[in-house]
């Protein structure tokens, strides 16, 4: 990140990623020593079930950039566990990044040029902008198509892809936005870029190259399903009849 002299924290929730958490943190630290930008990984463990919380204390050895924090004992959801990590975040930007590697750390450079050349405060990974390379099952591409136009309808949000896990922001406006938030779990990101958006602040998005790998540990049944649609309507209540966001 090129004349870029401030401090980009990153935020990794994980959850049953002990086969990927040590070639994440590795591939992570590789990309910003290759840039040498000021920076720091913040790995929080949501209740794992297997060893992810001990493969990722081994992953960050003695690197006085990284920190480990298990924020519960058992899983309370990313959006649970990403206000967890950004109580340890000190940096200017802060990086929100999956931990299974579907979307590489390289590409944090990515949004960090379309940030500083379009003088944003707030960039996304999209899997529906022009420029992206995708490789995940149909199935998923016709539910995050449906879950995209049901989002124009209730919100108007200007955003094409509110779930891809690779998102940057400046400080402040993620800090007055979890001021606000209520949402743990499945429509996080949904409620956050929609108080951020409502703070006015400017949110644009990125092409993004994502490989899909299939999780050991997890799939998108009728349960995850009902709840992603329980939470969007909780916003939706808040937002209109509410005017719980009104700022």
């Amino acid at each position: 990140m090129e004349n870029f002299k401030g401090k980009i924290s990153v935020i990794i929730p994980a959850y049953n990623e002990s086969d990927n958490i040590s070639n994440t943190v590795e591939e992570t630290i590789r990309v910003f020593e290759e840039v040498g930008n000021k920076y720091e990984v913040i790995i929080v463990d949501d209740g794992s079930e297997d060893n992810t919380f001990l493969e990722a204390k081994k992953a960050i050895g003695n690197n006085d950039c990284l920190k480990v924090v298990r924020c519960s004992e058992t899983n309370r959801g990313k959006g649970f566990a990403i206000k967890s990590g950004f109580k340890h975040v000190s940096g200017d930007l802060v990086v929100f990044m999956d931990a299974d590697l579907d979307l590489h750390p390289e590409q944090i450079k990515i949004l960090f040029k379309h940030l500083k050349e379009k003088k944003a405060d707030i960039v996304i990974g999209s899997k529906r902008h022009p420029d992206s390379i995708v490789d995940y099952p149909w199935y998923r591409k016709i539910m995050s198509d449906i879950y995209y136009f049901l989002i124009l309808i209730l919100f108007n949000l200007p955003v094409r892809d509110t779930q891809t896990g690779l998102k940057m922001f400046k400080f402040e406006p993620l800090k007055r936005a979890f001021e606000r938030i209520l949402v743990k779990r499945f429509a996080f990101d949904l409620e956050l870029l929609l108080i951020i958006h409502k703070l006015g602040y400017k949110i644009v998005d990125a092409p993004v190259k994502l490989v899909f790998k299939p999780k050991k540990f997890r799939s998108v049944g009728l349960n995850a399903i009902f709840n992603v649609l329980w939470d969007t309507a909780a916003i939706f209540y808040r937002l209109y009849i509410l005017n719980y966001y009104k700022l």
